[in-house]
């Protein structure tokens, strides 16, 4: 099943333009097609994860930014209902071919963003969102989580896993060039230096020092903060207060 955010709501003019802020990978459909093969996400382990955090087969998961939809794909197989949202009807294609060939039903679809996503029905008991909230500037990053705190229930369970600076400011040139060289020579079909240099360039990742207070200024607890050791990546396990 899908639909899209329209619905019968006033449109907001002051709002940010999601889908021109996607990214023009994700409006590509060679990319929305091959991205399975460029990034596994690590779907099982982060079902694993959440199923020992109260995940279960009464569970109503929303997964923002769903993409291609790996971690939708396989929260199918144990919760009650998944909400995949994505802004770019490209990248829910190939989430939609996967379902039609696994005949899941309990999967709806629906071109939306973070700003715009309108949901319905029982409260999110978790909220997933993988490498898309750096889509947003930090303005519309604290609107994006302020909203989706409002339609989950109390105590449910933000999963947010992004690209998130943790280091000083002063390390920056350092940091993102030994980034940039590590894809120097990547083979074709995978990640570039130059798709590196995009990322930082003109998208909207952040520091952890902005980051982490922000998610908790907006209603939500902060659990768990991973960072990798090259302070480029942040996984976050977060509780609604």
């Amino acid at each position: 099943m899908s639909r899209s955010a329209s619905g019968g709501a006033r449109p907001r003019g002051w709002i940010l333009d999601e889908l021109s802020s996607a990214g023009r990978e994700n409006l590509d459909a060679d990319h929305a097609w091959s991205y399975d093969h460029k990034e596994d996400a690590g779907a099982a382990q982060e079902l694993a994860l959440l199923q020992r955090h109260g995940l279960d087969g009464d569970s109503v998961l929303v997964d923002l930014g769903a993409g291609t939809g790996q971690l939708s794909a396989a929260a199918a197989k144990v919760c009650a209902r998944v909400v995949a949202v994505d802004v770019s009807p490209i990248m829910l294609e190939p989430l939609s071919a996967k379902l039609a060939a696994s005949e899941a039903d309990n999967v709806e679809l629906v071109q939306a963003g973070f700003l715009t996503y309108e949901h319905q029905g029982s409260p999110a008991d978790v909220v997933y969102s993988r490498f898309a909230l750096h889509h947003l500037p930090d303005f519309w990053k604290a609107l994006a989580l302020e909203r989706a705190r409002r339609f989950m229930r109390p105590g449910g369970l933000l999963r947010l896993w992004d690209v998130v600076y943790d280091f000083p400011p002063g390390d920056i040139e350092d940091r993102i060039e030994a980034w940039c060289a590590a894809y120097d020579g990547a083979a074709e079909g995978e990640w570039t230096r130059a798709d590196v240099e995009e990322h930082v360039r003109d998208e909207y990742s952040t520091f952890s020092w902005i980051m982490e207070p922000m998610i908790e200024r907006c209603g939500f607890e902060l659990l768990e903060a991973q960072h990798s050791g090259d302070g480029l990546f942040a996984k976050y396990m977060a509780r609604v207060r």
